[in-house]
């Protein structure tokens, strides 16, 4: 018993000597620290391998991490003092790649007004291509990629200027649906099994169909017959046609 108190005795003593150089600050780190790895253990209980979190790692690097490594060496630390300081450097790295990291991937947007002004050009002259509307927007004093001019017009649906000056089959029949007139055959067959030919015709711009007559033979004259027939027709009804296609 006495030997025991004896070592209690010298141990406490050398406690208080080892607490004598540390300042309040110091001291309190250590108590914390102290603290926290008790946690750590008390929440590990039966498991074999001590594992610290990344807020463990945290929280012990942004404690400890000021005080001197002399100081540093002295604690009572479940790692080494090296593991404490590196943790700390990697905490630091990552806040500052997480602040130097752009908040939109990519480069920036271009600017409304520049944006705006592309495509009224574009829309004002429609022979232009894109490379016409970057020299021009060079022009004006403003400084923009050609590229950046495509994807301009390619976001706003504007195909480049070759494809916007071309007309298409589509948008040549929309302009000139009240002027065209489509006719073609229908075959038939009667009750009594005889096939019959039924000409129609179809005015493009009021889907109005025209039925023309119905014979078993379509011969060259009766068509042409049928032909002027239609003609005094649409001349009564105002009809502007002026092309038929089949």
């Amino acid at each position: 018993m006495l030997l025991r108190l004896a070592y209690l005795g010298v141990s406490n003593a050398f406690a208080m000597l080892r607490l004598l150089p540390m300042t309040d600050r110091d001291k309190n780190a250590e108590i914390l620290a102290l603290r926290h790895q008790i946690t750590v253990l008390e929440r590990q209980l039966g498991k074999g391998k001590i594992r610290f979190t990344p807020s463990d790692r945290a929280y012990l690097a942004a404690l400890l991490h000021r005080l001197p490594l002399h100081v540093l060496r002295r604690l009572r630390l479940l790692v080494r003092p090296d593991t404490v300081l590196r943790w700390h450097r990697d905490l630091v790295a990552r806040r500052h790649a997480a602040s130097c990291r752009p908040k939109r991937p990519g480069r920036p947007r271009t600017v409304r007004s520049i944006r705006i002004l592309v495509l009224r050009l574009a829309k004002e002259n429609p022979s232009w291509g894109y490379r016409r509307l970057h020299g021009e927007l060079l022009v004006l004093g403003v400084k923009v990629g050609a590229s950046t001019v495509w994807e301009i017009l390619k976001e706003a649906g504007i195909d480049p200027a070759p494809e916007r000056n071309s007309s298409t089959w589509a948008s040549f029949l929309r302009g000139q649906a009240d002027a065209l007139l489509a006719c073609d055959f229908m075959e038939t067959v009667t009750l009594s099994g005889v096939r019959m030919y039924v000409l129609l015709v179809i005015e493009h711009g009021s889907r109005r169909i025209h039925v023309l007559g119905a014979t078993a033979h379509p011969t060259a004259t009766w068509v042409a017959q049928a032909a002027k027939n239609l003609v005094m027709d649409l001349e009564d009804l105002g009809c502007r046609a002026r092309f038929m296609i089949r």
